[in-house]
């Protein structure tokens, strides 16, 4: 099995809703980094499991929507908590739009709000 990762990093906003989290409540900045974990058993005829320079392109493109932005205002946080967790599926579902994942056996988004904490998706 064959696994290729990328990361990057951004800056977003939130605040927690729907109970007392303390100074989470608060509009705060959390430094993200964003962790995109392929699995495959094959590669393609230039030796890639997928290209790293069109992952990279995904992520640039995702991040853009979501750099200096306050995660509560989005459509896709709409009626949502926007916990790490949240954040980390809807990161994958937007993830796995852009690329055709078909030939993948597996993505898992790991999505880290500090050094310290992280959730992660993957289907």
């Amino acid at each position: 099995m064959y696994k290729l990762a990328v990361k990057r990093d951004f800056v977003a906003q939130h605040f927690l809703i729907g109970g007392d989290f303390g100074e989470e409540n608060d509009w705060h900045s959390h430094h993200y980094t964003v962790e995109v974990t392929l699995f495959g058993s094959e590669l393609n005829n230039h030796g890639y499991l997928v290209d790293i320079t069109e992952i990279e392109n995904i992520l640039s493109t995702l991040i853009n929507i979501y750099a200096d932005s306050t995660l509560n205002e989005l459509p896709e946080f709409d009626g949502l908590n926007p916990s790490l967790e949240h954040f980390a599926r809807i990161f994958y579902s937007r993830f796995a739009e852009a690329l055709d994942i078909s030939s993948l056996s597996g993505v898992q988004i790991k999505l880290w709000e500090d050094e310290n904490c992280w959730a992660e998706y993957s289907e």
